[in-house]
């Protein structure tokens, strides 16, 4: 694991290394950047693959305590992440929250970002999305104690799968989530920065209108990915994203709920990387 300081703190990311074409992997909400490990292993003989794992709730490392932790401002610190370590004509990939952030840096400063990959994600009105979404901003209220507290259930394989936790962003990757949570249920920092990234977020409920306002102007390639069965996501925001964007292509994608990266990483990096390689 690679660290690098920016303006909100310490980052941790995965980076393959290599002189490949590069793609750039954020990641969603309480996720970090071990989502992408089975799709990047495809991946890293052609591409040089580059992780970050974002103050999303998941992160090992506490930001700043002055840090800001919005969304424009976590858009704002991928593209900071990009610049030093000057990562240049960069295929950027988001799924879930992180699919947010990528929409949020198309509609804004990407100058650094030759083409983009949006994979079920949060998109136009929905915003938070799905029952895991709502669920948590009413939980950001609290105070980040009681916010822990409450946490503390998801130890709870039987409450992890409910529809209101991670039980419809992924069939199989329930291993995963436990990892995720591990920083949130130890640290107090973990605690404070992520009731900081949902109390912002809520108070921003129609930024991703407002992005989606600008998609028609983003003129370079563009792959929308979607999960068929996607409960949280609806499929029909897929469509809706790639009919807005001037160059782009859908691809869906059965057997999987949101989180593609767990439940079709082979099926996703395939299509990432045909992608890559004829844009």
């Amino acid at each position: 694991m690679n660290e690098i300081e920016l303006s909100a703190g310490t980052i941790e990311y995965e980076d393959t290394g290599g002189l490949g074409p590069v793609l750039v992997f954020l990641h969603g909400l309480l996720m970090d950047s071990s989502l992408w490990a089975e799709t990047i292993a495809d991946l890293a003989g052609e591409y040089r693959c580059v992780a970050p794992t974002l103050p999303l709730g998941a992160h090992r490392k506490a930001m700043r305590p002055d840090a800001e932790l919005s969304m424009p401002a976590l858009a704002r610190l991928a593209g900071e992440f990009l610049a030093h370590l000057d990562l240049r004509e960069v295929t950027l990939v988001g799924v879930d929250t992180g699919g947010a952030l990528v929409q949020l840096l198309m509609a804004g400063e990407a100058g650094r970002v030759r083409r983009v990959v949006l994979a079920s994600c949060d998109a136009f009105d929905n915003f938070p999305p799905g029952l895991t979404g709502k669920t948590l901003f009413l939980l950001g209220r609290l105070s980040p104690g009681l916010f822990g507290a409450f946490m503390q259930q998801m130890r709870l394989k039987a409450l992890r799968r409910l529809p209101i936790a991670f039980g419809w962003l992924t069939k199989r990757g329930d291993a995963a989530v436990v990892r995720w949570l591990r920083p949130l249920l130890k640290e107090s920092g973990i605690r404070r920065d992520t009731v900081r990234v949902l109390r912002a977020a809520a108070a921003e409920p129609g930024i991703l209108v407002e992005a989606a306002a600008h998609l028609p102007e983003f003129d370079r390639p563009a792959l929308v990915v979607w999960a068929s069965e996607d409960r949280v996501m609806p499929p029909e925001h897929g469509r809706r994203l790639a009919g807005l964007l001037p160059k782009a292509q859908l691809s869906e994608v059965d057997d999987s709920f949101t989180l593609l990266p767990l439940d079709r990483p082979a099926e996703l990096a395939r299509l990432i990387g045909e992608f890559a390689r004829t844009t």
